[in-house]
């Protein structure tokens, strides 16, 4: 099977993307704290994956008119998507999870939300397991957190004193997409891969999905997993999100991202991305040339770097010089919405077609 795997960094200079809320343990209750690992080592900061999904998804119900995002409803304390792959590109890429309660209360509240018309309805509990993956974005080094004393004044009497976090760092993260499993439905009973229940396997029918017998599954088109699939790319290339953006305003689109696609989930990139001896990002060549070696055989595509000039100029020099003096060239260099850009042209080559089988 054949993913799209890839790397990507966020330059956050002074910001706060992702918070926990009140700090405990300080003397004043209104101190909000940004997310953090803490080692022998030192402090990390981190955005959640959930974080950046939600910062995925939103970007692209905002931005790529095409998108379908799946309706959202609330059950006190549950919260779920329709959970229909077949209408909903966010259901089928990020997968769901669905289990109705059979309480009367339950029942008897979602039978008079008249916004739920277009629910479909479930009679089983259904799974799917993401297609697309992320990791924690975590910071390449340690650094110091800063808690940064403020108020507000604009009003008669004294002012109202509070602080807040922030951090400058480089954030790291890595992904990877399922090429197989995009668009392809699986009705097994198997958690993970029961997709479709009943009448989500009837409405497979009804519009002519194909279907895979011998794996228990239905299947879009090539033309509409594509286009799900390129989507979801357009809108990694122009991302936006992040807490805190009114006071620590952040690009968090990728300033570096490494593209390819391999053969297998495991991610030949991981490491090559490093940080030197004061904590700043450094690409680690060694560390290149021995995954481009070592999985040679792996790695379908070639391997698309996207790199924003103006962000560590010296460590993309040393990439070019490295990319001229290799006998296999492999690495395409450029700035990361080309890199997308050409990862989505070559995903949409007849000749690529089997990485989608």
């Amino acid at each position: 099977m054949a993913f799209v795997t890839g790397l990507f960094l966020i330059d956050a200079p002074a910001s706060a993307l992702n918070n926990l809320g009140n700090v405990p343990g300080r003397l004043f209750d209104n101190v909000v704290g940004v997310k953090v690992i803490r080692t022998r080592e030192g402090t990390y900061p981190y955005v959640s994956a959930q974080a950046f999904r939600y910062w995925l998804r939103t970007t692209l119900e905002q931005t790529e008119p095409d998108w379908k995002a799946a309706p959202i409803w609330r059950e006190q304390k549950v919260a779920y998507t329709d959970a229909n792959p077949i209408r909903y590109w966010d259901d089928d890429l990020f997968g769901y999870m669905r289990a109705p309660s059979t309480k009367k209360e339950a029942v008897e509240q979602r039978g008079a939300d008249k916004s739920r018309s277009s629910e479909t309805p479930t009679s089983d509990t259904i799974t799917r397991a993401s297609p697309f993956r992320v990791s924690t974005l975590v910071s390449i080094a340690p650094v110091n957190i800063v808690e940064d004393w403020e108020s507000m004044s604009r009003h008669d009497g004294d002012p109202v004193p509070y602080s807040s976090q922030f951090y400058r760092a480089t954030l790291k993260g890595l992904f990877s997409l399922d090429l197989h499993a995009c668009g392809t439905f699986w009705y097994r009973q198997k958690t993970g891969f029961r997709n479709l229940d009943d009448s989500r396997i009837e409405e497979a029918k009804k519009v002519g999905l194909e279907e895979l017998e011998d794996v228990s599954a239905y299947r879009l088109t090539l033309e509409e997993r594509l286009k799900r699939i390129t989507t979801l790319f357009k809108g990694m290339a122009r991302l936006e999100g992040g807490a805190k953006q009114a006071l620590h305003y952040t690009d968090v689109s990728p300033a570096l991202v490494v593209l390819a696609v391999t053969r297998g989930g495991n991610h030949p990139f991981g490491r090559i991305i490093g940080a030197n001896s004061r904590g700043l990002p450094e690409l680690k060549l060694e560390a290149l040339n021995e995954a481009l070696t070592v999985f040679s055989d792996d790695i379908l595509s070639d391997v698309y770097v996207g790199w924003v000039r103006g962000y560590l100029d010296e460590e993309r020099a040393r990439l070019e010089e490295f990319v001229r003096q290799a006998e296999n060239n492999r690495i395409k260099i450029s700035h990361p919405r080309e890199a997308f850009s050409a990862l989505i042209e070559t995903l949409k080559k007849p000749e690529n077609a089997q990485w989608l089988d």
